[in-house]
């Protein structure tokens, strides 16, 4: 029997001996691999091996059902403490006006004090290309209103028509 993690247990280990750790964690010394399979069928255990590479390979005895059981749980706690960062979108023109940068600004508060991403972007029409001074003075505008609580992740930066500036919250100390 083999599992995909890359585990050999059982039948499936293929080396002619191995170095054996018994359920314990004693070493046991290099056995043929058919003395361990009997010391493991004896204690009504696995064989598992765990280390491959090594010379000669090592195994270990112990009980394999509970052993993936574990790790299992393992994977399924470190699942739920890590944090999914999200980024949102505010989107400004080049001839944006004060009080609707205020209100952009105010929304981009919002997400970074929950802690999510910010992707400012601006977003050229037609012969305002041209300027694009202009759109990266807005955007290092908003960068600096907001630099109280948010580091730059990535300076403005064009990408086709459009130009972006990515704002990360500060970490709390």
């Amino acid at each position: 029997m083999t599992i995909a993690n890359d585990m050999m247990v059982n039948e499936g280990i293929r080396a002619r001996e191995v170095r054996l750790i018994g359920n314990n964690g004693e070493q046991l010394g290099i056995k043929s691999k058919r003395d361990a399979l009997q010391l493991a069928e004896d204690a009504d255990l696995d064989l598992v091996l765990v280390a491959a590479k090594a010379k000669p390979p090592v195994a270990r005895i112990m009980d394999y059902g509970k052993y993936r059981f574990e790790m299992q749980k393992k994977q399924r706690e470190a699942r739920k403490k890590q944090k999914v960062v999200s980024v949102k979108e505010v989107r400004l023109s080049p001839s944006i006006d004060t009080n609707d940068f205020n209100t952009k600004l105010k929304n981009a508060k919002k997400f970074l004090s929950k802690g999510e991403k910010v992707r400012v972007s601006i977003r050229f029409k037609g012969r305002a290309i041209t300027h694009k001074d202009i759109g990266r003075q807005v955007l290092n505008r908003m960068a600096e209103e907001t630099s109280d609580f948010a580091t730059v992740e990535q300076r403005p930066k064009m990408d086709g028509r459009s130009m972006f500036l990515m704002l990360a919250p500060k970490k709390e100390d």
